[in-house]
């Protein structure tokens, strides 16, 4: 006689009895099987793009930021108009678009976030682990950009806006609002004592924070609240968020773009920026330009452009929505030149300056260069309205993917202990980055900004994550694996150009500007002011908390790992599982075979 047992659901004990011969009422059973299954807390299945075009738009809005808007304009500008298209698309074909696609077909790939990706290349993990406190770092600063947007938004609703006059309490006799004043050398724009007398109150210097600015404190939070409500319910949410916050930059840059072109001078605005001066070519710094830009406004090396990713079904065509983001990135930043450039040829129109000393780079764009051209224009605080909250909109889903990346990572390393927890441990992260961003929106806040920006997350850091993130797939976990994971998920093999780029192209590129800029870094100063030894020294410590992580994860995984030193070697560069797919990932058949290992049989 046998008994057939069934598997229970919550991980009670199951018997069944083993009889080979026939029984009687007095037999007992020879063998008892007791089948134990371990009780293992369910996980929360992990998230998909639930729409179409949610991947796509996610990108799009994660990647077009404020610097497509304020800081690629300036350099078209800078450095030869139309002529720097050339070194700026060479390097887009040659890096930015292969380390694009490299990381969100990794995502695709794997179904995991940022640490997890680094089973392929067990070594290389403290990539990821970089990654992630870049990101931190880059949250908590970067939304600071936002809160000020939202303050000057505050202060656009109204009859006439406060940057306009110079009768506030604010404002000091040298103020001045006639901008056709051929000499300014001691006197000061209503619009510069706005942003440093009212919303900054600033200080001398680092080392003196003064007071926390509560009116931006307040903007702070509201930036925070904004994020969180923007990601805490999962992708499935964020990608209803993004059809909205990724399309609005473009109303609004279409209305402004019609309004810039129907002022006097901005037909010369527009022609200083795209007539080729190909002289400017034969500089370093232009090429060093392009390829920092590239570098830094397509969002690599974070690990969000994996986690945007890894939320993908894992047939989509990620190949092409690559290329597509990238074109649509290039062709917004060369767009909002057009913008920028017809407001600055108009503001030169108007100040008889030339162009050149017009033109602004960075947030003395976005808060002094446009709110000083809007107080020429009639119905002012609509236009202001229009541009802070097109600002607004550019930052904010950069912001919140970025935070996405930050949290996915963290959730799929710990899917037991957070992944029921998310929206509690996405509140937590956001409170913390907030308490750490309150130390640059004190009245000496605008120079901690400065550290954060410089040091913290872009620049030498950035640049030295995103080489070993490079040559760890395509020379040590194979370029020939990977196209072959490439081809199970979109079905054909791309062209050998993105192989030549990966193997060859791409870390030259990186390396080189990453030398570049280590022999043309100089220390830190803003205006006049230069930064103390000690200030610089805390930013080369930030750099430095992200860059260490990378040789100092291999030399704890050797040291930690048991066996020969050849025995060692082996695991650190061995992929730590590579099963053939499913239909739904790889990622979900690991999940599987744990299920399995996990039951037991004890014959008793």
């Amino acid at each position: 006689m046998a008994t057939n047992g069934t598997k229970a659901s919550d991980g009670h004990v199951l018997t069944e009895t083993v009889n080979d011969a026939p029984t009687t009422p007095n037999d007992k059973p020879k063998t008892l099987v007791v089948k134990v299954q371990k009780t293992k807390n369910e996980i929360p299945e992990r998230e998909m793009w639930g729409g179409r075009f949610d991947f796509l738009l996610s990108c799009v809005g994660y990647a077009i930021g404020l610097g497509n808007v304020w800081r690629f304009p300036y350099l078209c500008g800078k450095n030869g108009g139309g002529a720097f298209l050339i070194p700026y698309f060479l390097t887009l074909v040659f890096a930015g678009m292969p380390l694009f696609f490299l990381e969100t077909a990794l995502g695709q790939y794997t179904s995991i976030g940022g640490l997890g990706v680094w089973k392929l290349a067990p070594v290389f993990k403290g990539v990821g682990i970089a990654a992630a406190v870049l990101s931190f770092w880059l949250n908590i600063y970067y939304i600071v950009i936002i809160s000020w947007a939202i303050y000057y938004l505050y202060n656009s609703f109204t009859t006439e806006l406060p940057w306009q006059t110079c009768g506030n309490s604010w404002n000091t006799e040298n103020c001045y609002t006639n901008y056709s004043i051929p000499d300014t050398k001691n006197l000061t724009s209503a619009v510069v004592e706005f942003w440093e007398r009212n919303m900054h109150q600033m200080t001398d210097g680092l080392e003196k924070p003064g007071e926390i600015r509560i009116p931006l404190a307040i903007t702070l939070a509201i930036a925070w609240v904004l994020v969180y409500f923007c990601i805490w319910k999962g992708v499935s949410w964020t990608g209803k968020v993004v059809y909205f916050s990724a399309t609005y930059p473009y109303f609004m840059l279409f209305i402004l773009f019609c309004r810039g072109i129907t002022l006097p001078g901005a037909i010369d605005g527009i022609l200083f920026y795209i007539t080729p001066n190909f002289e400017k070519l034969k500089e370093s710094e232009v090429w060093l330009d392009a390829a920092t830009q590239i570098f830094f406004s397509y969002g690599l090396g974070l690990g969000s452009l994996i986690a945007l990713g890894s939320y993908n079904n894992f047939k989509n065509n990620v190949y092409r929505d690559s290329i597509i983001v990238c074109g649509i990135n290039s062709f917004t930043s060369m767009f909002a030149g057009l913008v920028i450039f017809s407001i600055v040829g108009f503001m030169s129109n108007v100040t008889k300056r030339p162009i050149a000393d017009v033109a602004a780079s960075g947030p003395g764009l976005a808060f002094l260069a446009y709110p000083e051209a809007v107080t020429q224009l009639p119905i002012s605080p609509l236009w202001a309205i229009l541009f802070f909250s097109m600002l607004l909109m550019l930052g904010i889903d950069s912001q919140f993917c970025t935070v996405e990346g930050f949290i996915t990572a963290l959730v799929d390393e710990f899917p037991h202990l957070l992944r029921k927890r998310r929206e509690i441990f996405i509140a937590v992260v956001c409170f913390i980055s907030y308490i750490i961003g309150l130390s640059n929106i004190t009245q000496g806040g605008l120079y901690v900004f400065k550290l954060f920006d410089y040091y913290s997350a872009s620049g030498m850091c950035l640049l030295f994550l995103v080489f070993f993130e490079c040559i760890s797939i395509s020379w040590f976990y194979g370029v020939n694996k990977f196209y072959d994971n490439i081809e199970e998920m979109i079905g054909y093999r791309p062209c050998l150009w993105w192989k030549a780029c990966w193997v060859v192209f791409t870390p030259l590129i990186v390396a080189g500007v990453f030398l570049f800029s280590a022999v043309q870094m100089v220390p830190l100063t803003m205006g006049n002011y230069v930064f103390p030894a000690w200030g610089q020294g805390i930013g080369w410590l930030m750099a430095l908390s992200s860059m260490i992580l990378i040789p100092g994860y291999m030399g704890y995984m050797f040291l930690t790992l048991k066996g020969t030193y050849k025995e060692r070697l082996r695991i650190m560069f061995t992929p730590v599982v590579l099963p053939k797919v499913q239909e739904n990932g790889p990622d979900q058949q690991t999940e599987n075979q744990n299920q399995n290992a996990a039951n037991e049989e004890a014959y008793i």
